[in-house]
């Protein structure tokens, strides 16, 4: 699955290190492969104002384009 860089896209599984949930959205900031063939990305994760909360790497498979049939929403942390 490639997906396109500097677009949001949603997590697929929670992220309990970084206080994240499935569904968190996340935009995506590098992409890389492991020595393995693992694909992966370089996200980082802005609060709703815009603030950086996080940057770390996921596997490509923690990832999901975003969807018209979705809806945003807010969170606390």
């Amino acid at each position: 699955m490639k997906l396109e860089l500097y677009t949001d896209v949603a997590l697929t599984c929670d992220l309990p290190e970084h206080r994240l949930r499935r569904s968190d959205i996340v935009k995506l900031v590098d992409h890389h492969v492991a020595p393995d063939g693992t694909e992966g990305y370089s996200i980082e994760v802005f609060n709703a104002v815009g603030d950086t909360i996080t940057v770390t790497a996921v596997p490509a498979s923690a990832l999901e384009a975003l969807r018209k049939d979705e809806v945003l929403c807010a969170r606390t942390l």
